[in-house]
């Protein structure tokens, strides 16, 4: 082996990277491979959202935290309102994730809303009013992980990657300055 070669990157977590993209793939392929095999709407609606259905899990309660550190939920507070939070690792374990677990991770999210927009595309010109309901139910977990996960790497952006010391600090500096509370001062306190 020559010394001077780039050392290549592999999946650190090819298991997970396996989940992450398998249900992506079973639900599209199945969905567009369906009508060949089925005659029926609703063994097509039931199989593609619940594959759609099992991906959304996998990515948001799995793949999000191994492949990339982040992680997002929803709680209802004392109050009865509905409160969104979201988390991301420290610096230390963010600089340790694997970049093309990272890009496989990205990429294939994307990639799977952009692909049940084609498809609804395809169905509004073919006017299957139908089949655009299995492919918004789709597309919308899909998009709800997109935007949960987004929020987690862009929603309290640069906290994430500061030593905790660095954080407070930061947030008092903060409420001298504008005087209020971040939404996500107590997570960092």
């Amino acid at each position: 082996m020559d010394p001077n070669q780039p050392v290549v990157e592999n999946y650190s977590n090819p298991t997970t990277c396996f989940f992450h993209v398998i249900f992506k793939f079973l639900a599209l392929v199945f969905y567009i491979l369906s009508a060949l095999f089925f005659d029926s709407f609703v063994i097509i609606f039931v199989v593609t959202v619940l594959l759609a259905a099992l991906d959304f899990w996998v990515v948001k309660n799995v793949s999000g935290r191994i492949l990339v550190g982040l992680r997002w939920w929803n709680e209802i507070n004392d109050l009865g309102e509905s409160v969104w939070k979201f988390e991301c690792l420290d610096q230390e374990s963010l600089a340790r994730m694997n970049k093309k677990d990272s890009w496989l991770f990205w990429w294939t999210l994307y990639f799977a809303a952009v692909a049940w927009l084609v498809l609804g595309i395809f169905s509004l010109i073919r006017f299957q009013a139908d089949y655009l309901l299995v492919i918004g139910v789709c597309l919308t977990l899909s998009i709800a992980n997109i935007v949960g996960f987004t929020k987690c790497r862009k929603g309290r952006p640069f906290l994430c990657y500061f030593s905790p010391t660095t954080r407070r600090r930061l947030i008092v500096l903060h409420k001298k300055l504008f005087c209020f509370r971040l939404p996500w001062h107590d997570r960092f306190t």
